[in-house]
């Protein structure tokens, strides 16, 4: 039996199948993946912080969703690359914990955010009129709060509760820490983790719901107004592909973590683990850069702002 709190690392088993040379060759496509996820996802930020015409509630709560996504690639992707080019792929017991909060709130953020963005998509299509007397900086400011900080008191909340358990062992399955390799390691009884852990799954299972509601609407309007369907495509259609990227990821990571089969090839088993930390962030910035028209025009012409100051200088 061992103390949780007296445990000094943990063991992935995540590489237990690969040979040095496939670790190169993924630690090449994982490196080029973590630079494109950092540039897009900065040039958007920038983009819409600098574009005086772009700040408005839509363009900042994309402007969050960005962020978002490196604050959680940044908790996965160095630490991952560190581990392919090492023989031994150890994290300490606090930085897994830290991992574990990390991870899981950059999940639930991003589903928060996806949920605050189709409230606004709502009352900017269905309620035009109402749009700006509701979506005041103060709304704007309590929702973006809102989107980032009930996430983090859930996961520390999950992440608290792990820390207290007692473990029968020092080995994760995964390539990265999660809250399910704590309870599977558990000693005793995680019944309580258990009813938290459902919990927190039924809020987030809330968020989606209101966003299909939200959609119900948009679709339903959309349809009554045909003048208003064109502001539906250009603008909703980025946010749905991004919500069913999101929600297809997540979903299948929580249900294999859970009940996937042992048959299943490690390699595949690494591929399903990451990639809700490697589509997403990668895919949502370059669906909203090339969808929405001011964000595209923006970007270009500080593109060309920049060359032409290059030039005189």
């Amino acid at each position: 039996m061992i103390n949780a709190t007296m445990l000094g690392s943990f063991t992935s088993l995540g590489f237990k199948d690969s040979s040095a040379k496939y670790r190169l060759t993924l630690f090449a496509l994982t490196l080029l993946c973590y630079i494109v996820i950092i540039f897009v996802n900065v040039a958007l930020i920038l983009t819409i912080i600098l574009e005086e015409k772009l700040h408005k509630p839509m363009y900042i709560f994309l402007c969050n969703l960005c962020f978002n996504s490196l604050y959680g690639t940044a908790a996965f992707h160095p630490k991952f690359l560190f581990d392919l080019l090492s023989n031994t792929h150890v994290i300490s017991y606090a930085g897994c914990l830290l991992q574990v909060f990390f991870i899981y709130s950059y999940a639930t953020t991003d589903f928060s955010i996806l949920a605050v963005m189709s409230y606004d998509r709502y009352l900017a299509i269905c309620r035009p009129l109402e749009y700006h007397s509701i979506m005041t900086k103060q709304r704007v400011t309590f929702l973006v709060c809102f989107s980032r900080l009930v996430p983090m008191i859930c996961q520390s909340v999950v992440v608290i509760m792990s820390s207290k358990l007692i473990l029968c062992g020092f080995q994760i399955e995964k390539l990265y820490c999660e809250n399910w390799s704590f309870i599977k390691l558990s000693c005793y009884s995680t019944t309580l983790n258990n009813i938290v852990g459902f919990f927190v799954i039924i809020l987030y299972c809330g968020h989606a719901l209101f966003i299909l509601c939200s959609y119900f609407q948009l679709v339903t309007f959309a349809l009554r107004y045909p003048e208003r369907r064109r502001k539906f495509l250009q603008t909703c259609m980025p946010h749905l592909i991004c919500l069913i990227n999101v929600t297809a990821t997540l979903l299948f990571d929580v249900m294999y973590a859970r009940y996937g089969s042992e048959s299943v090839p490690q390699s595949l088993k690494n591929f399903m683990a990451i990639q809700f930390l490697i589509i997403p962030p990668m895919l949502n910035p370059i669906i909203y850069g090339l969808n929405l028209t001011q964000v595209r025009n923006s970007f270009f012409r500080l593109c060309r702002y920049k060359k032409q100051v290059e030039g005189l200088g």
